[in-house]
């Protein structure tokens, strides 16, 4: 590629994934506002879906959001009765997040939302497999910089 090609929007990775990105979440805004959620609520809710409980460090760490972000979010959906926070009894600095039974409930309301993606994809399940693996090892090669 020539140098003048380096600048080709076409040519840019992070706008391509941007732009997927972006048409991605279009794509889950009906699903979203049909259960009362916001994309990074419905990650927490994924990422408790599959543990039951985490710590607002764990969630942070596995979500790359910093607790200024985390903790209002939380507080949010607390409010909402999808999630409970409690202080550790050994530690009072460590929150630990447990998602409730109505948090549990939309979980089978939420199965729409990945099937939707893999629909409107046109690939196969091993093909967005595949593809989520290259841009988790992308993603972890640009962290480690």
């Amino acid at each position: 590629m020539e140098n003048k090609e380096l600048f080709h929007l076409d040519n840019q990775l992070c706008f391509s994934l941007y732009a997927c990105s972006r048409a991605i979440l279009r794509l889950y805004r009906p699903f979203l506002d049909e259960l009362n959620l916001t994309y990074p609520q419905y990650l927490v809710l994924l990422a408790l879906w599959e543990k039951e409980q985490s710590t607002v460090k764990q969630l942070g760490k596995l979500l790359d959001l910093d607790s200024g972000t985390l903790t209002p979010m939380l507080k949010r959906m607390e409010a909402a009765g999808l999630i409970e926070r409690q202080r550790d009894k050994t530690d009072e600095r460590v929150v630990i997040v447990t998602i409730t039974e109505k948090g549990e409930a939309i979980k089978e309301k939420a199965f729409c939302i990945p099937k939707s993606l893999l629909e409107a994809s046109g690939m196969t399940v091993e093909e967005v497999q595949a593809l989520n693996k290259v841009i988790k090892q992308l993603t972890q090669q640009v962290h480690s910089i």
